[in-house]
């Protein structure tokens, strides 16, 4: 029995509260016997939720089991944390076997010091400030969730879910977390590694016709000759003034929305099927192997056939 405890605070987010909750909650059904799941706050009081929700906690703190994986969710009330609970995750966070965020819920982490010397990542909107008040953590801005020793950390709300679906997995097996992940309508897997957000959202949306029918013909052929010249003809413009316009709706340049959906599509296809490096270089638009290869390291450290081989789910029994 592994005892799951959820630390509880006013202005939690009630989603990054569910969302793992029932996760475990189902691989105990799966199993049971596997995950005893508790909830406590600093005095045992309830908490009021950023939605309203009320929720009332099993345990004060004090009181609570000591837990095998103890997990903070995020919210408003993390912006300033109680000092009562960070002193309290100084002095057990350490204790525990697993220890883990799900979106702000880093942040208390950090400032009880859970997380020096560590690679996390937070919700994308205060990794900055993540980074900024805590210089000796490693902020990720990318993955939806990051695991570093005992320490894992996830991206914003639903990536709570995904992070707490690999804890299945790796307890229970693959079987399991596919049954509560199907319970649950939701993909078994979203690798860690994947971004929190896509090329598409990553930018913004173009507010004229033309150039959002550009940005979705970008995602939709990769492959293709997409330089400033080719795009700017099927935008119905000149180059020049088709590359101003487009940074200025999107907010970045074509060059380097191209670069980005190119990276996205070779990583998908790395993770999704067994084609090979070459293939998939020529599919992406990178036309030889050693130009994806320069791509994949400058942005990610990583080669091609190593982001497979670390990143492409094992084949199911």
């Amino acid at each position: 029995m592994r005892t799951v405890l959820v630390v509880l605070f006013d202005d939690v987010q009630s989603l990054d509260v569910t969302g793992p909750v029932e996760v475990f909650a189902g691989a105990e059904a799966f199993r049971a016997g596997s995950y005893g799941i508790h909830t406590a706050s600093m005095d045992g009081a309830p908490v009021r939720t950023t939605s309203g929700l009320t929720l009332v906690p099993d345990h004060t703190l004090a009181d609570a089991p000591a837990p095998h994986t103890l997990l903070v969710p995020g919210g408003r009330g993390t912006r300033r944390p109680d000092p009562r609970l960070t002193d309290w995750l100084r002095a057990h966070g350490p204790r525990a076997e697993r220890l883990v965020s799900v979106c702000t819920g880093a942040i208390p982490l950090a400032e009880a010091g859970l997380l020096d010397g560590r690679r996390a990542t937070t919700h994308w909107a205060y990794c900055d400030k993540l980074a900024r008040d805590h210089p000796a953590v490693e902020v990720d801005p990318d993955p939806i969730y990051v695991r570093d020793g005992q320490v894992s950390t996830s991206a914003g709300v639903t990536s709570g879910i995904d992070l707490a679906l690999a804890l299945v997995e790796e307890d229970l097996g693959r079987e399991a977390a596919l049954t509560v992940a199907r319970h649950l309508v939701v993909f078994l897997r979203r690798p860690g590694n994947q971004a929190q957000f896509s090329a598409q959202l990553a930018a913004q949306t173009a507010r004229r016709e033309p150039l959002r029918e550009v940005q979705q013909w970008i995602t939709e052929h990769p492959g293709d000759d997409l330089s400033v010249e080719s795009l700017a003809v099927r935008a119905r413009l000149s180059p020049r003034h088709f590359a101003r316009a487009f940074q200025t709706e999107t907010g970045m340049t074509p060059g380097r929305y191209v670069d980005r959906v190119r990276l996205e599509h070779a990583r998908r296809l790395l993770e999704d099927t067994a084609d090979g490096v070459e293939g998939i270089s020529r599919a992406c638009g990178y036309g030889t192997p050693e130009a994806m290869r320069r791509a994949f390291v400058k942005t990610l450290g990583t080669a091609p056939a190593e982001y497979r081989r670390r990143f492409r789910p094992a084949p199911t029994r």
